[in-house]
């Protein structure tokens, strides 16, 4: 598991509204038996700074910023993709969220 690591979510009471999870924990952290994720949601409605979309395995998702969670590491489904590259936006949607910046 890394930063910024995109898992399928496996809960199927959640997975059709949130078909995945971003894990935002940093690597230093590995053995905890836990990862801070933030829920990658299908939705129409954003706010730009704190729900950037993604376009993940064709589906158009939102980063749902004010729903960070931290949960077990053997709920993760298969890892989908890195958005590593998103590194700023991802980290400026936490701080807005944070501080109002």
């Amino acid at each position: 598991m890394a930063q910024f690591d995109v898992y399928e979510n496996i809960n199927e009471k959640t997975k059709v509204q949130t078909p995945f999870l971003l894990d935002i924990q940093n690597d230093i952290l590995k053995n905890l038996s836990t990862r801070v994720v933030i829920p990658l949601v299908v939705s129409s409605k954003s706010i730009n700074l704190l729900n950037p979309k993604y376009t993940i395995s064709g589906i158009t998702v939102a980063l749902s910023t004010a729903e960070i969670a931290s949960i077990p590491m053997e709920i993760f489904g298969n890892k989908i993709c890195s958005l590593k590259d998103k590194r700023e936006e991802i980290i400026g949607a936490i701080d807005f969220l944070v501080t109002g910046f």
